[in-house]
């Protein structure tokens, strides 16, 4: 069962960000506490060394380590019974309805939530977990005939799935209120141009990639089998980490004899550390430095809490890999690099600030495969620049028969 659904008599839902405040606070007043314990134990270890200290010394130890302790659980039992009164009013006055999608503003920042911790709030049954779905609007759409029906009144025979990255949700793909002339949006340009209805993924991105690519597969099939339209076509668009999840979900489809990548004519990744990304192992590197020190140690604690989905970025999947059986889809790789020069040796070192070109580009399929390359483009302009459109438009115009 994906994590965000619960069968009844389960664990009740809990509420979501002063649940999630209280968590924060008292595992970080733990770790402050063991820092404070470990700076203290090896100043008081040198004093019980000197002679006619040592006595003393054991003394001021003990009830250092009473007012310690004291001090600490008062934090702890304190601020567990503020957030705890939150909790009631954040449920009063909210109620987490699905009736009402939250905000822009929200959503974005409880995507940002689960891509830093998502792994751990689903296995709270934390009701700020966020379930895989289709969005319209800020809601998600049931995947039955009727309910795509209603959310897509003009749905034709070819669907462009959008695919956002970690942390983030269906807005990355919006351009701004005032679109400047190097953006575009890129689900509305295609639907203009070449009739496909364009549909928006929300998930959890703290969730481990290969949990992701299972969900996305299962979903897909379910789509692709409700959609009022038959025979359809899919055209998949993964941003970041959603290239990623995007080609694994392939191949788990394939393996499971699914469906769905009949029907897929291309998928396309922007900016997908097939080969993982540099920030995360400098990540992995310092949490390891931390944990080499008995001082440091509660830090390091801190910094394994991130998300798995994070985690799983420091290596990444691999290139992705030949399977005859795959060769019907097209797929495309987009690499950028903050310098404005491609072919310079400095590009790949930047890449596009996140992730190397090499990374973004790596690839051992066989068939219908092509790779192209921006330069002066950060990762997240991948997600609206009007170079990346027109490359878009190119290889949807190669790949798909109109």
């Amino acid at each position: 069962m994906p994590h965000g659904k619960h069968e009844p008599g389960a664990r009740p839902v809990k509420t979501g960000y002063s649940h999630v405040a209280r968590t924060a606070v008292q595992e970080t007043t733990q770790r402050v506490r063991e820092m404070h314990g470990a700076i203290a134990g090896k100043s008081f270890a040198v004093l019980r060394r000197i002679p006619l200290v040592s006595g003393p010394a054991w003394l001021v130890q003990t009830a250092h380590d009473a007012i310690v302790a004291g001090v600490y659980a008062a934090i702890h039992h304190g601020s567990g019974g503020l957030l705890a009164a939150a909790e009631l009013v954040e449920k009063q006055h909210t109620g987490f309805s699905t009736s009402k999608p939250p905000g822009r503003l929200a959503s974005g920042l409880r995507s940002a939530l689960n891509g830093a911790f998502g792994d751990h709030l689903a296995a709270r049954n934390n009701v700020l977990a966020i379930d895989m779905a289709i969005h319209v609007n800020g809601a998600a759409v049931p995947l039955t005939a009727d309910s795509l029906r209603s959310a897509f009144p003009g749905a034709g025979q070819r669907l462009c799935l959008f695919v956002h990255g970690l942390g983030c949700d269906e807005h990355s793909w919006e351009a701004g209120e005032e679109v400047s002339g190097s953006e575009t949006h890129f689900g509305r340009q295609l639907q203009a141009e070449f009739a496909c209805t364009p549909l928006y993924l929300r998930y959890n991105t703290g969730l481990s990639i290969a949990e992701n690519c299972a969900q996305l597969a299962v979903l897909l099939e379910a789509l692709l089998t409700a959609w009022p339209q038959p025979d359809s076509e899919l055209v998949i668009v993964g941003h970041s980490m959603g290239g990623l999840i995007a080609l694994g979900a392939c191949d788990q489809a394939i393996a499971a004899a699914m469906r769905w990548p009949v029907s897929t004519r291309l998928l396309v990744c922007l900016g997908s550390p097939s080969l993982g990304s540099p920030l995360e192992r400098l990540g992995h590197f310092a949490n390891t430095a931390l944990n080499l020190s008995p001082v440091t140690r509660p830090l390091g604690r801190i910094a394994a809490a991130r998300s798995q989905g994070i985690k799983d970025l420091r290596r990444g999947p691999g290139a992705p890999r030949a399977s005859a059986r795959r060769n019907a889809i097209a797929f495309r790789f987009l690499g950028a690099s903050l310098a404005e020069d491609v072919d310079h040796p400095l590009s790949e070192f930047l890449g596009d600030g996140l992730v190397p070109l090499g990374s973004a580009i790596a690839q051992e399929i066989e068939g219908d495969v092509q790779s192209a390359r921006l330069g002066k483009l950060g990762h997240m302009g991948l997600l609206n620049d009007r170079r990346v459109y027109r490359q878009i438009r190119e290889w949807v115009a190669g790949a798909c028969a109109y």
